[in-house]
């Protein structure tokens, strides 16, 4: 059954975009940071020589190396100042909100409401600077074992390296912020999107381009098509899909008169963690690994060598480990989103109760028990979705973007920023619908 936004949003007149102007000023805000941020992923930061690089990149685009280029929308292969895109406050968040799950003083803090979130954000910002200046200097230790990859007279290199990547860093980070207060949509989620977005039309000619010369045969090409439409229906079938509780409201006494009993409903998201254990995973990998294809390029070591092999996507350590972590953090963040002890407490306050389960523990009870089990389907489908592609990637030769983990991203953040519009087109809505009442009631 549709709930009532769902049906205003249906016969939403779009029509009404001309006049919400500041849906449009968040619009525009948006589209110019995204160009700012991809033009940012062009500045190189100094001692670089590109045609080498372009060589070493050509020759390691299908690892974890190129999955993490694909990320930053290729500034990783231009070594620019974006070279690691927001992953270091990714990386940030990820520790605080462990943090905040076993340390005292941060579990007060975040119980504080707005101060405390903002204390937690500065703290996640401090760390942010302390995980890209450690890995813009092992980044600049890799390039320099790379050789011929950085210019012979560079001097001070590893300096230039990390003050140049933590002002880019910071800066992308700023991006971000500035993007979900004043823009439209999660700012980390939508720059992380903006790269992926950018490297599929030549990832497309690619394809095209492989299938024309025979590397690629047409079967394959309309098989990865076909997976690619599949992926993305289940998707969109997968993140609009609650399973919804059934609330009983019983008959109030409200001063003098009697207030009927209602029916309603606690919608659960079968992945409440949307794209978020993905990003969380590929964050944790992607770098170490970066360094450890770079230094394996002109290191001697067996075991630098079989790393590099290991972590190659497609391979069973990396599969494994990769699935590891998509599984850790989906309950990890499902935990932190939800709260069925809090919602079970406010069920009883307002007289709700589901129907044959008592009000209040055994009703948290229940409502973990669903939760988890929901967890469970939505940590079974995110695996499912971001390793076989990589399985097919590995064996097809089909390039990065065009996998479940790319689509899951774009494809979540895309939604998410269509809901928010959507918000934003209601609201206006419901203010025009006020300012009527008001000029009614007047005349």
């Amino acid at each position: 059954m549709a709930s009532l936004s769902d049906k205003m949003v249906s016969n939403m007149k779009y029509s009404a975009f001309s006049k919400a102007k500041d849906l449009q000023a968040r619009l525009l805000f948006t589209l110019l940071a995204l160009i700012i941020f991809r033009l940012g992923t062009y500045v190189p930061f100094p001692g670089i020589n590109p045609s080498v690089l372009n060589d070493f990149f050509s020759n390691n685009s299908g690892g974890l190396l190129g999955m993490f280029n694909a990320f930053t929308g290729g500034a990783l292969s231009r070594m620019s100042i974006f070279a690691l895109n927001i992953m270091p406050y990714i990386s940030a968040s990820i520790i605080v909100q462990l943090g905040a799950a076993v340390i005292p003083s941060l579990m007060a803090l975040k119980k504080e409401g707005e101060s405390g979130m903002r204390k937690i954000n500065q703290y996640t910002r401090y760390l942010t600077v302390l995980i890209t200046v450690v890995q813009a200097f092992f980044m600049a230790q890799a390039l320099q074992a790379a050789g011929a990859v950085i210019m012979p007279s560079q001097g001070l290199f590893a300096l230039t390296t990390v003050v140049s990547l933590l002002g880019g860093t910071m800066f992308v980070v700023w991006l971000g912020e500035q993007i979900t207060a004043r823009g439209v949509g999660n700012g980390a989620s939508l720059l992380i999107m903006a790269g992926i977005v950018s490297g599929i039309p030549s990832a497309i000619a690619r394809v095209f381009e492989e299938n024309r010369t025979g590397a690629l045969s047409t079967g394959v090409v309309l098989g990865v098509m076909a997976m690619s439409v599949a992926l993305i229906y289940i998707i969109v079938m997968f993140e609009r899909a609650q399973r919804r509780i059934v609330v009983h409201y019983p008959k109030r006494q409200m001063g003098n008169r009697m207030m009927q009993g209602a029916n309603s409903h606690l919608p659960l998201k079968i992945n409440p963690t949307g794209v978020m254990p993905p990003i969380f995973a590929s964050a944790l990998l992607a770098v170490p690994v970066a360094i450890v294809q770079f230094s394996s390029q002109n290191s001697t070591s067996d075991l630098m060598s079989k790393l590099a092999i290991w972590l190659t996507p497609g391979h069973g350590v990396y599969v494994a480990l990769f699935a590891l972590l998509i599984f850790g953090f989906t309950f990890f963040y499902t935990n932190l989103q939800s709260n069925p002890n809090e919602t079970a407490e406010n069920l009883k306050k307002q007289g709700g109760f589901v129907a044959g389960i008592r009000p209040g523990k055994n009703t948290a009870d229940y409502l973990k028990y669903v939760i988890s089990r929901l967890t469970w389907l939505a940590a079974f489908y995110l695996v499912l979705l971001c390793i076989l592609p990589e399985f097919l990637i590995a064996t097809m030769q089909v390039p990065f973007f065009l996998g479940g983990t790319t689509l899951l991203i774009v494809v979540s953040v895309i939604m998410d920023t269509v809901t928010q519009i959507q918000s934003h087109m209601l609201a206006h809505q419901y203010e025009g619908l006020i300012k009527k009442a008001k000029l009614k009631g007047k005349l």
